[in-house]
């Protein structure tokens, strides 16, 4: 299934959909930035008969691996860019009850009010959309309950701290005709990630820092990991940390 497109401008994506790397079958989900440590698919939990979408799906690999090994009865992998759409649905498109969609991920998720049981984003549109749109966009759509999981970078690649208001920032990125320009990303405190959730309507319940120091020459990365509930009562996080040694 594929909606029409709502996003404008030049698909910053492009070369990444472009890529002549092929399938890929993973044997868990990760959330970290380096795909290796931390929580797992259990942040998700029991999605037998549930209905999720994930938020800038890219390359679909994710969300293939949910309708496969997790059960979904249905699972929406929402991606803005034309070239990531296309590459997902023709590297998965024979994995049942997954449906790739082209569109804006705001726009799609206020188009499907109370429809999903879990919405997820593994540095995806989160990343690169408003919050102050995108999370009461994913209340409206999912129902009383719903789970809304998501990782981001807990710093920017830099090393540098994360912002303390909910600002983005323009990042480089190679445009379709090969030129240098840039796009927004959102690098947000933890705790600026907790006041937007709860303004928006979300409890969040589950929290991770995990840590990465880098591994033959990669550089140190941080990765912000939360659990929010839609309409349900306040509950602590559980803050953890998860490391791993250079």
């Amino acid at each position: 299934m594929t909606s029409t497109s709502r996003t404008a401008g030049p698909d910053r994506w492009q070369h990444y959909g472009a890529s002549p790397r092929g399938h890929r079958s993973l044997s868990r989900l990760h959330w970290d930035w380096y795909q290796r440590m931390g929580p797992g698919a259990e942040l998700l939990g029991d999605l037998a008969s549930r209905t999720v979408a994930e938020l800038g799906a890219g390359a679909g690999h994710q969300a293939a691996y949910v309708a496969a090994e997790l059960k979904a009865a249905r699972v929406i992998a929402v991606d803005s860019s034309t070239a990531q759409h296309s590459r997902g649905s023709d590297l998965h498109a024979d994995v049942p009850g997954l449906d790739f969609v082209h569109d804006d991920a705001a726009a799609y998720l206020r188009d499907h009010p109370s429809s999903l049981d879990a919405v997820y984003s593994i540095f995806g549109a989160l990343d690169f959309s408003d919050p102050q749109t995108l999370l009461p966009s994913a209340a409206v759509a999912l129902r009383p309950g719903g789970t809304l999981v998501f990782s981001t970078l807990a710093h920017y690649r830099t090393g540098a701290p994360p912002e303390t208001e909910c600002r983005p920032a323009d990042i480089p990125t190679r445009m379709p005709d090969g030129r240098l320009g840039t796009m927004r990303r959102w690098v947000l405190g933890a705790s600026v990630w907790k006041e937007l959730l709860d303004e928006h309507g979300f409890d969040v319940v589950h929290g991770d820092a995990v840590q990465d120091a880098g591994r033959d020459g990669e550089a140190p990365v941080g990765t912000t990991l939360l659990r929010a509930r839609k309409k349900r009562g306040s509950e602590a996080p559980h803050l953890l940390s998860h490391e791993v040694p250079a």
